[in-house]
C-alpha cells in the first residue's frame, strides 16, 4: 500500500521532518513520481494506482502470505486497506450493508461517509468499533480530504514521511517510505488517526495530546520524530455530551 498527498492536501506534524533537514527535504528524498514508479517496479506483476489532479495518489499491490490488501472506490471516495476486521459481519449489519458484497475497504468508506454526512458521531468511537489488525488511508476527491488510521494492536505496520517536494508519504512497507523520504520518516503511531486538516490524534485516548519523541537510526542519525500519547497532557475542549460531538469539531493539536 502506498499513499502520497501534496502538502496542500495534508499537513502532517512538523516533527516528521528530520532535525538535520533544517526545514528542507534531505538530498536522499525523492519526488512523488519517482516514489510511485519505484513502488510499481517492486510489484511489477500486481500493482495498480489511482492518481488525482490535486496532487494525490493511492497505490496497492497484490496480497502476500502475511498481509491482505484491498482497494475500493465509491462516489469519488477511495480507500486502500491492509489487514482484516474480525467483526466485519456485525459491522455490515450495523451500517445497513446486508445483501451487498462488502469487504473491509468498502466498510471503511461507509464509516467515513457516516462521519462526513450523517454526524454527529465521534470519530474515535467509530474507529474503536473496528476490531482487528488494520491500516487504511481514505482520500475524498470531492473535498480533498485525507483520513487514515492504524489499529491499536500493532499487527499491521504503517510508516509515513516527507518526500522531496514536501508531500506526505504513507505505506505499510518500510523500505518504500525510507527510500522515498530519506531521514524524514517515522512509524505511524498505533491506535491513532490522521485527518488532513485536524491533524494527528489518538482514537484510544482522544482527550490526550500527542507528543513527538526524538528518534535516531541504527547509524546514530537523527530521523523524523515518532509520536505517542502524552498521558499527562489533555486537550482543552468542551466536554462531550452524548453524541453532540462529531469529528468535524476536532481541535487541531498542532
Amino acid at each position: 500500500m502506498l499513499a502520497i498527498f501534496r502538502k496542500s492536501l495534508a499537513r502532517p506534524p512538523q516533527e516528521l521532518n528530520s532535525p538535520t533537514s533544517h526545514g528542507k527535504p534531505p538530498r536522499s528524498a525523492k519526488q512523488p513520481d519517482e516514489i510511485l514508479a519505484n513502488f510499481h517496479a517492486s510489484h511489477a506483476a500486481t500493482s495498480f494506482a489511482a492518481t488525482f489532479r490535486g496532487g494525490a495518489a493511492l497505490a496497492s499491490a497484490g496480497n502476500d502470505p502475511t498481509r491482505r490488501r484491498v482497494f475500493c472506490a465509491l462516489d469519488d471516495i477511495y480507500c486502500v486497506f491492509v489487514g482484516s476486521l474480525n467483526n466485519l459481519s456485525s459491522l455490515v449489519r450495523q451500517y445497513g450493508l446486508c445483501g451487498k458484497t462488502t469487504d473491509e475497504a468498502l466498510l471503511v468508506l461507509e464509516a467515513y461517509r457516516t462521519l462526513r454526512d450523517r454526524a454527529p458521531y465521534p470519530a474515535d468511537q467509530v474507529l474503536k468499533d473496528l476490531l482487528g489488525s488494520f491500516a487504511f488511508v481514505v482520500y475524498d476527491n470531492r473535498t480533498g480530504t485525507v483520513f487514515s488510521a492504524l489499529s491499536s494492536d500493532g499487527g499491521v505496520p504503517m510508516h509515513w514521511g516527507i518526500a522531496a517536494d514536501g508531500s506526505v508519504v504513507m505505506s505499510d512497507e518500510l523500505e518504500v517510505v525510507k527510500g522515498g523520504c530519506g531521514k524524514s520518516f517515522a512509524p505511524f503511531p498505533v491506535g491513532c488517526m490522521f485527518h488532513s486538516e485536524k491533524g494527528l490524534r489518538s482514537f484510544e485516548h482522544p482527550m490526550n495530546k500527542m507528543k513527538a519523541m526524538p528518534r535516531v537510526d541504527s547509524e546514530g542519525m537523527m530521523c523524523g520524530a515518532s509520536f505517542k500519547v502524552d498521558t499527562f497532557s489533555r486537550i482543552n475542549s468542551m466536554p462531550r455530551v452524548g453524541s453532540a460531538n462529531n469529528w468535524t469539531c476536532w481541535e487541531d493539536a498542532h
